[in-house]
């Protein structure tokens, strides 16, 4: 391992996980920023001798090497998004739940607070484990810190079972949707607004778009036990020279959130359908997750966190995992609604139900 940056703010794992995560959050890692948080988190992990530590970038790869049979991963992304007069962290009381409010609480690091305090404490589970506090989860799918390291490091991908910490109330969601993103751009001919009728309105052109969208009614499709919701919606219009002049060009980007029984080349071949005789570009897309729940590791997981399995419908880190062969679901403290919100918030009861049921599985799966 390198030499540890003499600068890295100490973080306490024996800590109780609530002071912990308000130490993590107050920390600002907004994406681009991890490597303060990095490195506190690599200096902290380094005192724990049963863990092999391995870093990539601002990734932190922490690995259990004792031999046991089998192996999960669980993971969780150091980074938020930008910071708008919510750090540094406060404790507050609603409707008589305690909270920690504050950038980050809840997407992700009260989940990564859980992870390292168990990643210190459990000096030998039941199974092999996999650590992985990863960058970049926020932004741009191209430097994300969970993709490089599958690159750089692929022999980190070893397991049998996987566990995202996103925030999910406590709840196990398994798999995800896919995503895409399309462009459809209209064109037309330029003219004086006051000459309207020697131009073509490309914005007007658009008008059918919006009507397709309108009229589209989401299906719920399910996926072995789990009902995925799908959507179809308009996320940006651009089009327009000037006040003046009629425009010769519109673009509508929509998004696709479809459920994990198609790849994403099937549900681009449905958007081109149904936008037919459009020029249509793909922008982005993205493979969704089978739930990944009929594995028995993943049975014993459910057992003994408790509760129903539920969906996941925003597009995840877990379909990464499950493209490598690896069963995965998401799992951690915090409303999803609250994530990237202005009151982003956790309860303070969510993150130690999610731990005590971590470890409880961590010390008793496999017998």
């Amino acid at each position: 391992m390198p030499d540890q940056p003499l600068d890295a703010p100490e973080l306490d794992l024996t800590a109780g996980s609530v002071d912990l995560t308000r130490a993590i959050c107050d920390i600002e890692s907004v994406s681009g920023n991890e490597r303060t948080l990095a490195d506190a988190i690599e200096l902290a992990l380094a005192a724990y001798p049963h863990l092999d530590v391995v870093r990539e970038g601002n990734t932190i790869v922490a690995r259990t090497l004792q031999g046991r049979g089998r192996r999960v991963v669980i993971a969780g992304h150091i980074d938020t998004v930008p910071l708008n007069e919510n750090l540094p962290t406060r404790f507050e009381t609603v409707d008589g739940r305690d909270y920690l409010w504050g950038r980050g609480t809840v997407d992700m690091k009260a989940g990564v607070a859980v992870q390292l305090k168990l990643a210190a404490e459990l000096t030998a589970p039941s199974l092999d484990v996999t650590w992985m506090w990863y960058d970049n989860e926020e932004v741009s799918s191209d430097i994300n810190g969970l993709k490089l390291l599958a690159e750089r490091r692929p022999d980190l991908f070893v397991g049998d079972f996987a566990i995202l910490g996103e925030p999910t109330r406590g709840d196990i969601e398994g798999g995800c949707n896919g995503t895409l993103r399309v462009e459809i751009t209209t064109t037309g001919l330029r003219a004086h607004s006051a000459r309207s009728w020697v131009g073509d309105n490309a914005i007007h052109k658009a008008a059918p778009i919006l009507g397709i969208l309108a009229a589209y009614e989401p299906r719920s499709i399910e996926v072995d036990g789990l009902v995925y919701r799908e959507s179809l919606n308009a996320v940006g219009v651009s089009g327009g020279i000037a006040g003046n002049v009629i425009p010769d060009e519109c673009t509508v980007t929509v998004n696709y959130r479809f459920a994990p029984n198609r790849s994403a080349a099937e549900a681009e071949a449905e958007v081109r359908e149904l936008f037919s005789g459009f020029d249509v570009t793909l922008t982005d897309a993205a493979d969704g997750a089978r739930p990944g729940l009929d594995a028995p590791i993943a049975q014993e997981f459910l057992a003994a966190v408790g509760g129903v399995a539920l969906p996941k419908y925003g597009w995840t880190d877990v379909a990464r995992f499950s493209a490598l062969g690896i069963p995965a679901v998401n799992y951690g403290p915090g409303d999803p609604l609250k994530a990237h919100a202005d009151d982003e918030r956790v309860a303070l009861d969510e993150i130690a139900g999610c731990e005590t049921a971590l470890r409880t599985w961590l010390t008793g799966a496999g017998g």
